[in-house]
């Protein structure tokens, strides 16, 4: 009875005290609200393609509880903007997300609303390929109304995705001659191959691609100077058997905006997916295709920046890469499988296993490239540069191809591990040679001993070890040198005539540095 008594005898208390608080009685707000910002600035969308989500944070800085009549778009329904407040969409039909009733917010305190926006430039504008798009948000009304702008530079661009069946809703897939019987091969790799009309790529607008563009036999893709293309997640290039693609970007005065390189990259262009690796696929130059070359370019924030397999004894090397930069891949910068390339003036950093990897043996020479690796995103678990010569099936039975050659000289090899270079063979030929390189290869156990020879003048000839390459920046991918680097002066000259440039068009002198770029004092 007493416990009882003593339950009403509480609850009458909470009761009083409750009619007496006027802390839910909301007043009209009266244009005092306080915001994070003043604009809102959603960075950079194609149209159509819808941004990430963006936050306002709003304020009551008084002490008494509001409520806000109104919280809308200015060009309300017609608006690109949709918005969502502390987790509501607000009125329903037509202006969802646009219009907001009598909204709360207590004392002293705060609330979000996320903005997000998909455009069509089309309406916007007949011509422009590119517009900046502008709205408000209105707070209240009448001399009450308080405003937060709301503005997005949308771009124009050309999309390249494959058909979807409107009846089954599959999309559709590549076919063609995988395995090199004469006969097409359904794939699962979703998208189309080019058309003809579709085989030059300008800098003109940007290109966009879902799935994957696939060359077919007979045909080139061309990417002329200053091209822009953006992939999709899960997307990429494949240049099948008897196809080609040439990237023809050209030196750029701006060496921030590399306005004549030609970049790949991924779709997401808001500042935050900047260096994001693994938004797209991988450039796959499939068994069989042939005379690819590839100048002038980033390739940025693949799953594999170039995939190349196959046609290690072809007269032409399948791929010949120059003056290009590939970062933040997240598993190989490049990716040979017994296949011939030829690089010169080459940047590959920040990999999330190996920055070059030539594997099952092929045809490998290097001049003048820097090979680092300053992955700090997760655990890497092979060297900025590997080299073998076998695959195991799936049976575990080892296969072997013969690594013909692979010359390193006056390169670079470096990164944040220790040591930075890999040499696996297994069968009988496994001819390779770093000749005036810097290395890092600091390891004991393995030094001096199986492929790591390093007084055999047959596979190492006048290399330095483990000294500072003075980059400016690895882990930024800033990877020019310094004054104080241990690449300065240490190539070959017979090699800086072959490459006489470096990939800011500096000349060699006759001491020249090892690695892609010539040296600069750094500023303080």
């Amino acid at each position: 009875m007493k416990r009882l008594l003593s339950f009403f005898l509480f609850f009458g208390i909470i009761v009083f005290w409750s009619s007496c608080r006027n802390d839910f009685e909301f007043s009209p707000s009266t244009g005092n609200l306080g915001f994070a910002k003043d604009t809102v600035y959603l960075d950079t969308v194609f149209t159509n393609i819808g941004s990430s989500t963006y936050n306002l944070k709003v304020y009551n800085r008084s002490d008494e509880d509001i409520v806000i009549p109104t919280i809308q778009l200015e060009n309300g329904i017609n608006s690109f903007y949709r918005m969502n407040v502390d987790g509501s969409t607000g009125l329903q039909g037509s202006q969802e997300g646009k219009f907001f009733e009598n909204v709360e917010l207590l004392a002293n305190d705060s609330l979000f609303i996320f903005i997000e926006t998909t455009i069509d430039i089309e309406t916007l504008t007949a011509s422009d390929t590119q517009f900046l798009y502008t709205d408000k948000i209105l707070f209240d009304s009448g001399n009450n109304q308080q405003d937060v702008d709301l503005v997005t530079l949308v771009k124009d661009a050309i999309f390249i995705y494959p058909n979807r069946d409107t009846t089954t809703g599959i999309i559709e897939t590549l076919t063609f001659d995988v395995d090199g019987d004469g006969n097409p091969d359904e794939t699962t790799l979703q998208g189309r191959f080019l058309e003809n009309d579709e085989l030059t790529f300008t800098n003109e607008k940007p290109y966009v691609i879902y799935g994957y563009a696939g060359i077919d036999e007979g045909n080139t893709l061309t990417m002329e100077a200053g091209a822009r293309v953006h992939f999709h997640a899960n997307s990429g290039i494949i240049v099948t058997n008897g196809a080609s693609l040439n990237i023809n970007g050209s030196i750029s005065a701006d060496h921030e905006i590399l306005e004549n390189e030609v970049i790949l990259e991924g779709d997401r262009l808001e500042p935050l997916f900047t260096d994001v690796p693994g938004q797209w696929g991988t450039i796959w130059l499939f068994n069989g295709s042939i005379n690819n070359t590839i100048n002038y370019a980033t390739i940025k924030n693949a799953t594999i920046g170039i995939l190349s397999e196959g046609n290690q004894d072809v007269p032409n090397d399948k791929l010949i890469i120059t003056n290009s930069q590939i970062y933040n891949s997240s598993a190989f910068g490049i990716l040979g499988r017994a296949t011939s390339i030829t690089g010169e003036n080459v940047i590959i950093n920040n990999s999330g296993q190996s920055s070059f990897a030539g594997t099952l043996g092929g045809k490998y020479n290097f001049t003048h490239c820097t090979i680092a690796n300053f992955w700090n995103s997760s655990f890497r678990q092979f060297p900025a540069l590997l080299l073998n010569d076998y695959v195991e099936d799936e049976e575990g039975v080892t296969i072997t191809n013969d690594l013909v050659e692979a010359n390193f000289n006056n390169c670079i090899v470096y990164g944040n591990d220790n040591p930075e270079f890999f040499l696996d063979s297994r069968g009988s030929v496994f001819n390779f040679k770093f000749t005036n390189c810097l290395l890092r290869f600091d390891n004991d156990n393995l030094a001096n001993t199986g492929n790591y020879m390093f007084g055999d003048s047959n596979f190492y000839e006048s290399n330095i070890f483990n000294i500072d390459p003075d980059f400016n920046n690895g882990f930024e991918n800033l990877m020019q040198i310094g004054e104080d680097s241990g690449a300065n002066g240490i190539g070959l000259p017979l090699f800086a005539l072959q490459v006489p440039n470096d990939i800011l068009g500096i000349v060699r002198g006759a001491s020249p540095d090892a690695g892609a770029f010539e040296s600069i004092p750094f500023e303080d």
